[in-house]
Protein backbone atom coordinates (compact mmCIF):
# COMPACT_ATOMS: atom_id res chain seq x y z
CA UNK A 1 0.00 0.00 0.00
CA UNK A 2 2.82 2.33 0.93
CA UNK A 3 4.65 1.52 -2.33
CA UNK A 4 1.54 2.30 -4.38
CA UNK A 5 1.17 5.62 -2.59
CA UNK A 6 4.83 6.48 -3.29
CA UNK A 7 4.42 5.54 -6.95
CA UNK A 8 1.29 7.66 -7.16
CA UNK A 9 3.07 10.65 -5.63
CA UNK A 10 6.03 10.18 -7.99
CA UNK A 11 3.72 10.03 -11.01
CA UNK A 12 1.86 13.14 -9.88
CA UNK A 13 5.07 15.11 -9.34
CA UNK A 14 6.40 13.96 -12.74
CA UNK A 15 3.39 15.21 -14.72
CA UNK A 16 4.70 18.80 -15.20
CA UNK A 17 8.00 17.40 -16.54
CA UNK A 18 6.31 15.05 -19.00
CA UNK A 19 3.91 17.81 -20.08
CA UNK A 20 6.64 20.34 -20.87
CA UNK A 21 8.85 17.76 -22.60
CA UNK A 22 5.91 16.73 -24.80
CA UNK A 23 5.27 20.36 -25.71
CA UNK A 24 8.85 20.75 -26.95
CA UNK A 25 8.26 17.99 -29.51
CA UNK A 26 5.09 19.81 -30.60
CA UNK A 27 6.94 23.11 -30.93
CA UNK A 28 9.74 21.41 -32.88
CA UNK A 29 7.30 20.04 -35.45
CA UNK A 30 5.71 23.47 -35.79
CA UNK A 31 9.08 25.07 -36.57
CA UNK A 32 9.85 22.63 -39.38
CA UNK A 33 6.40 22.71 -41.00
CA UNK A 34 6.10 26.49 -40.70
CA UNK A 35 9.54 27.09 -42.24
CA UNK A 36 8.52 25.14 -45.35
CA UNK A 37 5.20 27.01 -45.56
CA UNK A 38 6.80 30.45 -45.20
CA UNK A 39 9.44 29.68 -47.81
CA UNK A 40 6.68 28.66 -50.19
CA UNK A 41 5.30 32.18 -49.97
CA UNK A 42 2.64 32.13 -47.26
CA UNK A 43 2.25 35.43 -45.40
CA UNK A 44 3.13 35.03 -41.73
CA UNK A 45 0.37 37.54 -40.86
CA UNK A 46 -2.24 35.31 -42.52
CA UNK A 47 -0.70 32.22 -40.93
CA UNK A 48 -1.17 33.74 -37.46
CA UNK A 49 -4.85 34.47 -38.24
CA UNK A 50 -5.61 30.95 -39.46
CA UNK A 51 -3.55 29.41 -36.66
CA UNK A 52 -5.65 31.02 -33.95
CA UNK A 53 -8.91 30.53 -35.82
CA UNK A 54 -8.14 26.79 -35.73
CA UNK A 55 -7.13 27.04 -32.06
CA UNK A 56 -10.35 28.82 -31.10
CA UNK A 57 -12.51 26.34 -33.02
CA UNK A 58 -10.83 23.40 -31.27
CA UNK A 59 -10.62 24.63 -27.66
CA UNK A 60 -13.86 26.67 -27.32
CA UNK A 61 -16.28 23.67 -27.43
CA UNK A 62 -14.38 21.98 -24.58
CA UNK A 63 -14.57 25.19 -22.54
CA UNK A 64 -18.33 25.40 -23.10
CA UNK A 65 -18.87 21.75 -22.14
CA UNK A 66 -16.57 21.40 -19.13
CA UNK A 67 -16.39 24.94 -17.72
CA UNK A 68 -19.84 26.37 -18.26
CA UNK A 69 -20.53 26.85 -14.56
CA UNK A 70 -18.93 29.41 -12.30
CA UNK A 71 -17.37 31.49 -15.05
CA UNK A 72 -15.45 34.53 -13.69
CA UNK A 73 -17.00 37.89 -14.48
CA UNK A 74 -15.18 39.69 -17.26
CA UNK A 75 -14.48 43.04 -15.64
CA UNK A 76 -12.45 45.75 -17.36
CA UNK A 77 -9.33 44.56 -15.54
CA UNK A 78 -9.87 40.93 -16.61
CA UNK A 79 -10.63 41.98 -20.19
CA UNK A 80 -7.41 44.01 -20.36
CA UNK A 81 -5.43 40.99 -19.13
CA UNK A 82 -6.97 38.84 -21.88
CA UNK A 83 -6.43 41.60 -24.46
CA UNK A 84 -2.75 42.02 -23.54
CA UNK A 85 -2.19 38.23 -23.42
CA UNK A 86 -3.61 37.99 -26.94
CA UNK A 87 -1.48 40.92 -28.08
CA UNK A 88 1.71 39.44 -26.60
CA UNK A 89 1.16 35.88 -27.83
CA UNK A 90 -0.79 35.61 -31.10
CA UNK A 91 0.15 39.05 -32.45
CA UNK A 92 3.61 40.20 -31.30
CA UNK A 93 5.33 36.94 -30.40
CA UNK A 94 4.20 34.86 -33.35
CA UNK A 95 4.41 37.51 -36.07
CA UNK A 96 7.92 38.50 -35.03
CA UNK A 97 8.92 34.86 -34.54
CA UNK A 98 7.66 33.80 -37.97
CA UNK A 99 9.38 36.81 -39.58
CA UNK A 100 12.63 35.92 -37.81
CA UNK A 101 12.24 32.26 -38.79
CA UNK A 102 11.91 33.26 -42.44
CA UNK A 103 15.19 35.20 -42.30
CA UNK A 104 17.15 32.51 -40.43
CA UNK A 105 16.51 28.78 -39.89
CA UNK A 106 14.42 26.57 -37.57
CA UNK A 107 17.47 25.46 -35.57
CA UNK A 108 18.77 29.01 -35.11
CA UNK A 109 15.31 30.29 -34.14
CA UNK A 110 14.98 27.62 -31.47
CA UNK A 111 18.54 28.19 -30.25
CA UNK A 112 17.99 31.92 -29.83
CA UNK A 113 14.71 31.20 -28.05
CA UNK A 114 16.79 29.60 -25.30
CA UNK A 115 17.07 33.09 -23.86
CA UNK A 116 13.40 32.68 -22.87
CA UNK A 117 14.11 31.18 -19.39
CA UNK A 118 16.55 34.01 -18.64
CA UNK A 119 14.07 36.71 -19.71
CA UNK A 120 11.27 35.06 -17.75
CA UNK A 121 13.48 34.73 -14.67
CA UNK A 122 14.46 38.42 -14.78
CA UNK A 123 10.84 39.53 -15.22
CA UNK A 124 9.65 37.18 -12.47
CA UNK A 125 12.22 38.69 -10.10
CA UNK A 126 11.19 42.25 -11.07
CA UNK A 127 7.51 41.48 -10.42
CA UNK A 128 8.38 39.58 -7.20
CA UNK A 129 7.10 36.27 -8.50
CA UNK A 130 10.51 34.68 -7.93
CA UNK A 131 12.54 35.16 -4.75
CA UNK A 132 16.32 35.52 -4.83
CA UNK A 133 18.67 34.50 -2.03
CA UNK A 134 22.24 34.84 -3.30
CA UNK A 135 23.49 32.66 -0.44
CA UNK A 136 21.68 29.62 -1.84
CA UNK A 137 23.38 27.52 -4.50
CA UNK A 138 20.12 27.16 -6.44
CA UNK A 139 19.76 30.93 -6.80
CA UNK A 140 23.43 31.33 -7.71
CA UNK A 141 22.96 28.73 -10.46
CA UNK A 142 19.94 30.63 -11.83
CA UNK A 143 21.87 33.92 -11.91
CA UNK A 144 24.89 32.30 -13.58
CA UNK A 145 22.65 30.51 -16.07
CA UNK A 146 20.93 33.79 -16.93
CA UNK A 147 24.28 35.51 -17.59
CA UNK A 148 25.52 32.65 -19.77
CA UNK A 149 22.25 32.55 -21.72
CA UNK A 150 22.28 36.30 -22.44
CA UNK A 151 25.96 36.13 -23.49
CA UNK A 152 25.17 33.20 -25.78
CA UNK A 153 22.27 35.07 -27.39
CA UNK A 154 24.52 38.07 -28.07
CA UNK A 155 27.19 35.81 -29.60
CA UNK A 156 24.67 34.05 -31.84
CA UNK A 157 23.26 37.40 -33.00
CA UNK A 158 26.63 38.93 -33.89
CA UNK A 159 28.54 35.84 -35.08
CA UNK A 160 27.30 33.35 -37.68
CA UNK A 161 30.47 31.29 -38.05
CA UNK A 162 31.37 28.38 -40.35
CA UNK A 163 29.11 25.46 -41.24
CA UNK A 164 29.15 22.52 -38.83
CA UNK A 165 29.09 19.13 -40.59
CA UNK A 166 27.05 16.62 -38.61
CA UNK A 167 27.99 12.98 -39.13
CA UNK A 168 24.66 12.15 -40.80
CA UNK A 169 24.44 15.35 -42.87
CA UNK A 170 26.72 14.20 -45.70
CA UNK A 171 24.80 10.96 -46.06
CA UNK A 172 21.33 12.50 -46.24
CA UNK A 173 22.03 15.91 -47.76
CA UNK A 174 21.55 14.64 -51.34
CA UNK A 175 18.58 12.38 -50.66
CA UNK A 176 16.68 15.22 -48.98
CA UNK A 177 17.26 17.85 -51.65
CA UNK A 178 13.64 17.38 -52.75
CA UNK A 179 12.66 19.31 -49.63
CA UNK A 180 15.45 21.84 -49.96
CA UNK A 181 14.37 23.89 -53.01
CA UNK A 182 12.02 25.89 -50.83
CA UNK A 183 14.69 26.70 -48.25
CA UNK A 184 16.56 29.90 -48.99
CA UNK A 185 20.11 30.98 -48.31
CA UNK A 186 20.32 33.96 -45.96
CA UNK A 187 22.87 36.75 -45.94
CA UNK A 188 24.61 38.02 -42.81
CA UNK A 189 22.36 41.10 -42.94
CA UNK A 190 19.23 38.93 -43.00
CA UNK A 191 20.71 36.77 -40.22
CA UNK A 192 21.16 39.83 -37.97
CA UNK A 193 17.70 41.18 -38.84
CA UNK A 194 16.16 37.80 -38.09
CA UNK A 195 18.00 37.64 -34.76
CA UNK A 196 16.56 40.98 -33.64
CA UNK A 197 13.04 39.90 -34.63
CA UNK A 198 13.45 36.63 -32.72
CA UNK A 199 14.67 38.43 -29.59
CA UNK A 200 11.62 40.72 -29.68
CA UNK A 201 9.39 37.66 -30.07
CA UNK A 202 11.09 35.94 -27.15
CA UNK A 203 10.64 39.00 -24.94
CA UNK A 204 6.91 39.02 -25.77
CA UNK A 205 6.74 35.28 -25.05
CA UNK A 206 8.41 35.75 -21.65
CA UNK A 207 5.99 38.58 -20.86
CA UNK A 208 3.10 36.28 -21.77
CA UNK A 209 4.30 33.64 -19.27
CA UNK A 210 4.49 36.21 -16.48
CA UNK A 211 1.09 37.79 -17.21
CA UNK A 212 -0.52 34.38 -17.70
CA UNK A 213 0.53 33.44 -14.16
CA UNK A 214 -1.44 36.46 -12.91
CA UNK A 215 -4.47 35.79 -15.12
CA UNK A 216 -4.63 32.20 -13.87
CA UNK A 217 -5.43 33.50 -10.39
CA UNK A 218 -8.76 34.68 -11.80
CA UNK A 219 -9.25 31.66 -14.08
CA UNK A 220 -7.71 29.08 -11.73
CA UNK A 221 -10.54 26.59 -12.39
CA UNK A 222 -11.24 27.71 -15.96
CA UNK A 223 -8.01 27.30 -17.91
CA UNK A 224 -9.85 26.13 -21.03
CA UNK A 225 -11.98 29.27 -20.97
CA UNK A 226 -8.93 31.51 -20.61
CA UNK A 227 -7.19 29.73 -23.49
CA UNK A 228 -10.20 30.02 -25.80
CA UNK A 229 -10.69 33.72 -24.97
CA UNK A 230 -7.02 34.52 -25.61
CA UNK A 231 -7.10 32.63 -28.92
CA UNK A 232 -10.36 34.31 -30.00
CA UNK A 233 -9.24 37.85 -29.12
CA UNK A 234 -5.85 37.08 -30.68
CA UNK A 235 -7.58 36.04 -33.92
CA UNK A 236 -9.45 39.36 -34.08
CA UNK A 237 -6.27 41.33 -33.37
CA UNK A 238 -4.33 39.33 -35.96
CA UNK A 239 -7.03 40.01 -38.58
CA UNK A 240 -6.74 43.76 -37.91
CA UNK A 241 -2.94 43.62 -38.22
CA UNK A 242 -3.16 41.60 -41.46
CA UNK A 243 -5.55 44.10 -43.06
CA UNK A 244 -3.03 46.85 -42.30
CA UNK A 245 0.07 44.94 -43.46
CA UNK A 246 -1.32 42.91 -46.39
CA UNK A 247 -3.36 44.62 -49.11
CA UNK A 248 -3.75 41.78 -51.62
CA UNK A 249 -6.83 39.57 -51.32
CA UNK A 250 -4.84 36.66 -52.76
CA UNK A 251 -2.79 36.27 -49.55
CA UNK A 252 -5.88 34.86 -47.81
CA UNK A 253 -6.18 31.95 -50.24
CA UNK A 254 -5.31 28.58 -48.75
CA UNK A 255 -5.68 25.11 -50.25
CA UNK A 256 -5.16 21.48 -49.27
CA UNK A 257 -1.42 21.91 -49.03
CA UNK A 258 1.47 22.63 -46.66
CA UNK A 259 -0.02 26.04 -45.79
CA UNK A 260 -3.19 24.44 -44.45
CA UNK A 261 -1.15 21.85 -42.56
CA UNK A 262 1.02 24.57 -41.01
CA UNK A 263 -2.00 26.59 -39.86
CA UNK A 264 -3.92 23.57 -38.53
CA UNK A 265 -0.92 21.99 -36.79
CA UNK A 266 0.19 25.27 -35.22
CA UNK A 267 -3.36 26.12 -34.13
CA UNK A 268 -4.27 22.76 -32.64
CA UNK A 269 -0.93 21.62 -31.21
CA UNK A 270 1.07 24.74 -30.40
CA UNK A 271 -1.73 27.18 -29.58
CA UNK A 272 -4.82 25.52 -28.12
CA UNK A 273 -3.11 22.52 -26.49
CA UNK A 274 0.13 24.28 -25.54
CA UNK A 275 -1.58 27.34 -24.01
CA UNK A 276 -3.75 25.07 -21.88
CA UNK A 277 -0.94 22.71 -20.79
CA UNK A 278 1.44 25.59 -20.20
CA UNK A 279 -1.20 27.26 -18.01
CA UNK A 280 -1.62 24.10 -15.94
CA UNK A 281 2.15 23.83 -15.43
CA UNK A 282 2.50 27.53 -14.55
CA UNK A 283 -0.28 27.11 -12.00
CA UNK A 284 1.60 24.25 -10.30
CA UNK A 285 5.26 25.16 -10.74
CA UNK A 286 5.44 28.81 -11.83
CA UNK A 287 6.52 30.59 -15.06
CA UNK A 288 10.28 30.02 -14.67
CA UNK A 289 9.83 26.22 -14.50
CA UNK A 290 7.59 26.25 -17.58
CA UNK A 291 10.28 27.95 -19.68
CA UNK A 292 13.20 25.82 -18.50
CA UNK A 293 12.57 23.09 -21.09
CA UNK A 294 12.96 25.24 -24.22
CA UNK A 295 16.59 24.10 -24.90
CA UNK A 296 15.25 20.60 -25.62
CA UNK A 297 13.31 22.00 -28.59
CA UNK A 298 16.57 23.20 -30.18
CA UNK A 299 18.06 19.69 -30.09
CA UNK A 300 14.94 18.13 -31.63
CA UNK A 301 14.72 20.79 -34.37
CA UNK A 302 18.44 20.53 -35.19
CA UNK A 303 18.06 16.79 -35.83
CA UNK A 304 14.76 17.10 -37.71
CA UNK A 305 15.97 20.10 -39.73
CA UNK A 306 19.14 18.40 -40.90
CA UNK A 307 17.22 15.27 -41.96
CA UNK A 308 14.04 16.77 -43.43
CA UNK A 309 15.19 20.16 -44.75
CA UNK A 310 18.88 19.39 -45.38
CA UNK A 311 19.45 22.42 -43.16
CA UNK A 312 22.93 23.85 -42.67
CA UNK A 313 23.94 24.40 -39.05
CA UNK A 314 26.45 27.16 -38.35
CA UNK A 315 28.88 27.35 -35.44
CA UNK A 316 27.30 30.60 -34.22
CA UNK A 317 23.77 29.28 -34.62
Amino acid sequence: MEKMRCCGNLLESSKPYFAMISLQFGYAGMNIITKVSLNRGMSHYVLVVYRHAFATAVIAPFALIFERRGQPKITFSVFMQIFILALLGPVIDQNFYYAGLKYTSPTFSCALSNVLPAMTFIMAVIFRMEKIDVKKVRCQAKILGTMVTVAGAMLMTLYKGPIVDLFWSKKYIHTNQSYAPHTTETTDKDWFKGSILLLIATFAWASLFVLQAKALKTYKDHQLSLTSLVCFVGTLQAIAVTFVMEHKASVWQIGWDMNLLAAAYAGIVTSSISYYVQGMVIKKRGPVFATAFSPLMMIIVAIMGSFILAEKIFLGG
